[in-house]
């Protein structure tokens, strides 16, 4: 996971340091300001590189009322639905932006569509199952239709959850549309902002209000180590990949449903479990199948509370099934936990199964599939059989210990100077860009923000990260590394 960031101007506040203490970070800003650097823009890229979660919102509504063209404006490009590269996902459901400086994450609830429940009920559930990861709602209306029962529907779950709520009143093209937006005091959530998500009219104005209803940060949904609280791992998979089974085996009772029929867990089932003399969080969730924008009624909804689970977990267990080939879910799965940044283990179900052929074309899939992630702990398990299930623990603290590691400056710095040293960036376009210095910013996952004179291409991104493993670990954890470059004197603006 890597991005390149070119520096801008920062609003004079309180910087975040990060994970640096106060003698490292002056130590730090010193070197920074040797090598000519911006010192505000030092200052906003350890406090960007080192924010921990970013609050979420949730965007809702019933179906044609502009959710996903507001959600594209929102994050300010158009997403595709999917990219035909295999283990790039593209139809997800969150989504990260940026407005005034601060980043948030979005969660989009379009794309679904109605089942045999009927409108109403599949409008609510989906509802639900969105605002509980969220931290803030934003309530779409078609101002043109104005408020129908479905909508009255939604507004009492909103109540219920007790959520910070805005109210986008969609469709306002012009001025004679902000009459039918004024119809929408009615709701009683408060004044309704009138915009048009397909030509960007008023947005501004709503998205200021969605900063003030969102928190600095999100709330902790998780116990941090050394908080006392239970460590929250979430099951992830494709359906009947064995994860109620899994729970099941690992609690010694028979605590979740388990039926042959594909997708019978709905709703994420939360159980204190313990193991080694250590009590656990899991979650055993539904199983994801088939693109998410493509699923349709409870399946749809299984996906989004799935995601919810994985935004409140700390690691990730993924079941692989081994006794079938590697598809392209299982890849999809994977990048959710990824780009979640949560640690992780992937674990091959009903490895009893298998006969010495369909192992060695296993291990094959893996190297071809799974690559990316190598770094992730892999254990060879039987759910049904319980075989090999005292290697689970091992793996998930090991995966935990990786995602909290944190590199001191100094050691970070010897160790990139060896690097760039002994293999420099190629030379491109006549210039050879350097990697002055660097530090982590942040753990949960590792969040690395690295200084450079020019830009730093993907590859040689991705060749620090497999060095910054080979020698300080990170099992278990996705790594975040982020560039600033170094700007021309005089560039800056006055």
């Amino acid at each position: 996971m890597n991005d390149h960031s070119q520096p801008g101007d920062s609003a004079e506040h309180e910087y975040d340091h990060g994970a640096l203490g106060d003698a490292e970070y002056a130590e730090f800003m010193e070197l920074a300001a040797e090598e000519g650097f911006d010192i505000e823009d030092v200052e906003g890229a350890i406090e960007e590189a080192g924010h921990g979660p970013l609050p979420v919102l949730a965007v809702v509504g019933r179906p044609n009322v502009g959710k996903s063209t507001l959600v594209n404006r929102i994050i300010g490009r158009r997403e595709a639905v999917v990219e035909d590269k295999p283990g790039v996902t593209r139809d997800r459901v969150t989504y990260e932006a940026e407005w005034a400086g601060r980043r948030f994450k979005v969660v989009d609830t379009g794309g679904w569509e109605q089942d045999v429940l009927g409108i109403d009920a599949s409008v609510a559930a989906q509802a639900e199952y969105a605002i509980e990861a969220a931290d803030a709602v934003v309530f779409v209306v078609d101002a043109k239709v104005g408020a129908t029962d479905t909508d009255e529907a939604v507004v009492r779950l909103l109540r219920k959850a007790g959520k910070p709520v805005v109210l986008a009143a969609n469709k306002v093209d012009g001025p004679s549309g902000e009459a039918d937006a004024a119809y929408l005091w009615s709701l009683g959530l408060g004044e309704p902002h009138p915009v048009s998500a397909l030509h960007g009219r008023g947005t501004g104005d709503m998205l200021d209000a969605v900063l003030e209803a969102l928190p600095d940060a999100p709330a902790q949904t998780f116990a941090g180590a050394g908080l006392g609280g239970p460590r929250r791992i979430a099951l992830i998979g494709r359906p009947n990949v064995g994860k109620s089974s899994l729970l099941n085996k690992v609690a010694g009772e028979e605590r979740v449903v388990v039926n042959e029929l594909a997708g019978t867990t709905r709703d994420p089932v939360d159980e204190l479990i313990e193991l080694g003399g250590i009590t656990w969080k899991f979650v055993d969730t539904a199983g994801i199948r088939k693109r998410v924008h493509l699923q349709q009624g409870a399946d749809y909804y299984a996906s989004l509370r799935t995601a919810a689970a994985v935004e409140k977990a700390e690691v990730a267990v993924i079941l692989i099934d081994a006794s079938e080939s590697i598809s392209v879910q299982d890849q999809r799965i994977v990048t959710m936990a990824v780009e979640a940044g949560r640690a992780m283990v992937i674990a091959y179900n009903k490895w009893d199964t298998l006969d010495e052929e369909r192992r060695y074309y296993l291990e094959r899939e893996i190297e071809t599939e799974f690559g990316q992630v190598a770094w992730a702990p892999r254990v060879n398990v039987s759910a049904y059989t319980g075989r090999h299930m005292e290697k689970l623990v091992p793996a998930i603290e090991t995966a935990l210990a990786g995602w909290e590691t944190r590199v001191p400056t100094g050691r970070l710095n010897a160790f990139l100077g060896e690097l760039v040293s002994a293999h420099p960036h190629p030379v491109r376009g006549g210039k050879q860009p350097r990697i002055l210095f660097g530090t982590q910013a942040g753990t949960k996952p590792p969040r690395f923000v690295l200084f450079a004179s020019g830009f730093i291409e993907a590859g040689y991104r991705r060749f620090i990260e497999r060095r910054l493993r080979e020698e300080f670990g990170f099992e278990g954890t996705p790594i975040h590394i982020s560039v600033r470059v170094r700007e021309k004197r005089g560039a800056k603006k006055k």
